[in-house]
């Protein structure tokens, strides 16, 4: 289940920091009295009364006006593109001050535009009925199958699992957790294996299953495996369904077949992580495009730095995002179709290039 993400936005020294403290029961942001002690957004996991599991945002003030201001009002703004709701927050002094009443209200604006629920939060007032607010305009948390349609109660499930140097040691990766966890909670039968051990695997079933899930980065080799009339998906493309818009992410994995040399393609991952020899997104993905397209040049984009400006690039490849909640996929979608460049996935953007998209099942 997704954790609903609240951030806290307003004027320095207006008291977000003291706030979030106070709804956590705990120190989360360092308080003092002087201005932009909140540099960079601070998040902290909760669970809170009537709204679940949560992941509250603490941000810099927006009228900072120190030499670092405009770069600490970057970061607050980006946050937007994770935010399920926000709260403005307001101290009395603030409203009477000329200097920082205009920057507040044309934020309120900016967070009314762009669809994101918000309320206000004014200094004084208690906690549990700003919760009460903040849990009125709240956006149903919805649990959505990652798996979708794909399988029913009863179902075998297969799931190819690569264990190289990009997993993690001694533990799976986070999407294979989510699908493993999710087949069971739906009454169905996982069977895990290697791409190594896929074929003993197969000899050991006794009969069809009904879904093989694969990592994305060894679906050909899955794929001339298993045989032809089985439904094989990926867990990268089961992640584009659930997070994004799997029908963009389908028409931009087209766009491939548009590029020409010399083009320059985004690789978007959501998370921050040391890459390794073997990494799907930064060696994989860009090595299998210049095969295709020469002198390609691929563009990393970790974390939070995502491009403002999207128009050097002729196409997005935005990762699973298996640690980045719904609202930065769909943020950065809009982004890319309002600059006008096709967007697609890992999952999508291989089976693509590997001529097997027509085979995939979509969620």
């Amino acid at each position: 289940m997704e954790r609903l993400h609240i951030a806290f936005f307003g004027a320095t020294n207006s008291g977000k920091s003291t706030l979030v403290n106070a709804i956590c029961g705990q120190e989360v942001s360092l308080v003092s009295a002087v201005p932009g002690t909140t540099t960079d957004p601070v998040r902290k996991l909760a669970e809170l009364p009537g709204l679940g599991p949560c992941v509250l945002i603490d941000t810099a003030g927006l009228d900072d006006n120190g030499v670092l201001g405009p770069e600490r009002e970057r970061r607050t703004r980006a946050v937007l593109d994770e935010t399920d709701i926000a709260v403005l927050v307001v101290a009395p002094e603030v409203i009477s001050s000329s200097q920082k009443l205009g920057r507040v209200p044309d934020f309120g604006t900016i967070v009314t535009l762009a669809g994101i629920p918000c309320v206000t939060y004014t200094r004084g007032e208690s906690v549990e009925s700003l919760l009460q607010r903040i849990a009125s305009v709240a956006p149903k948390m919805e649990e959505k199958f990652l798996t979708g349609r794909l399988v029913t109660k009863g179902d075998l499930v297969v799931l190819v699992m690569p264990q190289d140097s990009e997993a993690p040691k001694g533990r799976l990766i986070l999407p294979q957790v989510q699908v493993i966890r999710e087949l069971l909670d739906r009454g169905c039968t996982p069977v895990c294996c290697t791409p190594d051990s896929l074929g003993s695997t197969i000899s050991g079933l006794k009969g069809a299953p009904a879904l093989v899930i694969t990592d994305s980065q060894v679906f050909k080799r899955v794929n001339e495996t298993i045989p032809p009339d089985w439904t094989l998906t990926s867990f990268s493309i089961l992640l584009a369904a659930a997070k994004g818009d799997i029908d963009v992410f389908v028409a931009g994995a087209k766009a491939i077949n548009a590029l020409k040399p010399g083009a320059k393609v985004l690789i978007a991952e959501a998370c921050t992580h040391v890459p390794d020899t073997e990494d799907i997104g930064r060696v994989k993905i860009p090595a299998m495009l210049r095969r295709r397209v020469p002198d390609l040049e691929a563009v990393i984009a970790a974390g939070n730095d995502f491009p403002e400006d999207l128009s050097p690039y002729s196409l997005i490849i935005h990762c699973g995002a298996c640690v980045a909640n719904a609202a930065v996929v769909r943020s950065r979608i809009r982004k890319a179709l309002l600059a006008g460049v096709p967007i697609t996935n890992y999952g999508i953007a291989i089976a693509a290039l590997q001529g097997i998209l027509d085979r995939v099942a979509l969620p």
